[in-house]
């Protein structure tokens, strides 16, 4: 609250007008040079004490304007938290030469379901039907590859927009939400506050643009304006964008929404390039940069910790034929922090808790899993082996629980922990109230003053 704060110390150190009337009076008058000096001492002693006071209590308030701003914006980090994870994948080129912008697709799809990403969270839009083409050699069937072992378009592809659905209408629609009543659930993007996207295109592209069905483009302000909106009415907490087209940079240079990262497969001027041909099937069936990044993928699983900046760092120009561009100035944290599966993988549930079940004590916390793995039917080395383990985790129980009784007795550890859990407008309120008894304990302390200096004025 930058303006309630403003106020109130400029109210603070503005000086006394009372005591200003009384001194001055008293000064301007044909009075005494002993009484002029005495007069003089009195102001000293009166108003400077009293200016220091009010000092100390403007930057009281300029404390707690800092710490309310800090607890507010902690709360509103904490009350989004990170729990939910989408795909948006999108293939903007139809005809059969295309056919590696189908399979890109496809092989990202198939990677975020393989680590975790259900279909009822992924919103797949395939601008052309490779599979069906009677110039495939393999009918109902898409590979990224000459071997031909890993079918991409096998019995479980949910394709949510198809052929001409796929336009650059129906594609802001998705991010934005802006769809007619028509539209089922399982064709929108049911994202929150808390989710975080994976958005990724490709298809053929030039200086701000991306075009769709070779009949029209998708400008980089039309693609600013749908993350803005998103952002706006809270449909992400992240949003990584993933481009594999020629000059993808330049899509993302109208981008200003905050927790936006965005890479693309070359910069301006470049182009993006094919990695290899199927002979059997006539056509290059896959691009390069998608190829690079299928390839860091495969070594994954579920449970890696591989980060985004391991992700980036795995792309080679030399092997590109072009320079990756990455746009991390919208992005709040380190990438080495951040887990690749934050944006490809699953979150799972859970409900965080900072205590144990109060029904049961530090002994049954224990000493039920004592007996009943004690119980448990071997032989005698492995009856050894299992006390060993379950003394280990005694004292791992006992370690914690001493731990935890003694952060009790340390009061800033429990006046954060309340912080914590209090609401930050109940914060501020308490703050201003605080500050509002201050501010009348100041004026009635100045008033007093006053009146005892007028006292002494009227003495002499």
């Amino acid at each position: 609250r930058p303006n309630v704060f403003g106020e109130l110390l400029w109210i603070l150190i503005s000086p006394s007008k009372a005591m200003e009337d009384a001194v001055n009076g008293a000064l301007n008058d044909s009075a005494h040079p002993d009484v002029t000096l005495h007069m003089h001492m009195m102001s000293n002693r009166w108003m400077q004490p009293m200016s220091f006071f009010r000092w100390i209590v403007a930057v009281t308030v300029l404390l707690f304007g800092s710490l309310s701003m800090s607890v507010a914006q902690a709360s509103h980090i904490s009350s989004t938290m990170h729990n939910n994870n989408w795909a948006v994948l999108v293939c903007t080129s139809r005809f059969w030469f295309n056919y590696r912008h189908m399979a890109n697709t496809l092989s990202l799809y198939r990677t975020v379901k393989r680590l975790g990403i259900p279909d009822e969270r992924i919103i797949l839009m395939l601008a052309d039907d490779m599979a069906c083409n009677s110039r495939n050699n393999y009918p109902a069937q898409v590979f990224n590859n000459e071997n031909h072992q890993i079918n991409l378009y096998g019995d479980n592809v949910e394709v949510d927009y198809r052929g001409y659905e796929v336009t650059v209408e129906n594609f802001l629609r998705v991010l934005t939400g802006r769809h007619e009543t028509a539209v089922p659930r399982s064709k929108r993007l049911l994202s929150d506050e808390g989710s975080h996207i994976l958005l990724y295109m490709t298809g053929h592209g030039g200086d701000q643009f991306l075009k769709f069905q070779d009949s029209e483009e998708l400008q980089s302000h039309d693609l600013a304006d749908a993350v803005k909106q998103m952002k706006e009415k809270h449909r992400f907490k992240e949003l990584l964008i993933m481009v594999d087209t020629c000059q993808a940079a330049t899509l993302f240079s109208q981008l200003h929404s905050p927790g936006v990262l965005a890479i693309g497969s070359s910069m301006k001027g470049e182009n993006s390039y094919s990695h290899h041909l199927d002979s059997d099937i006539g056509v290059s069936v896959v691009d390069r940069f998608t190829f690079y990044t299928l390839t860091f993928f495969e070594k994954l699983n579920i449970y890696s910790n591989a980060s985004l900046s391991s992700l980036f760092d795995s792309y080679n120009p030399s092997f590109l034929m072009s320079t990756a561009y990455y746009r991390v100035d919208l992005y709040l944290r380190p990438l080495n922090e951040v887990p690749v599966t934050n944006f490809f993988g699953s979150v799972m549930k859970t409900i965080p808790v900072d205590s144990p079940y109060e029904s049961f004590s530090d002994e049954d916390f224990v000493s039920p899993q004592v007996e009943t793995r004690l119980d448990l039917k071997g032989g005698e080395a492995s009856q050894h082996v299992l006390r060993a383990a379950v003394n280990h985790e005694d004292k791992i129980n006992s370690s914690f629980m001493k731990e935890k009784h003694c952060s009790h007795h340390l009061w800033w550890k429990h006046l954060q922990d309340k912080l914590d859990e209090t609401d930050a407008d109940t914060v501020v309120k308490l703050g201003l109230i605080t500050m509002a008894m201050v501010l009348g304990f100041s004026t009635w302390l100045s008033a007093w003053r006053c009146k005892v200096a007028k006292s002494h004025i009227s003495m002499h």
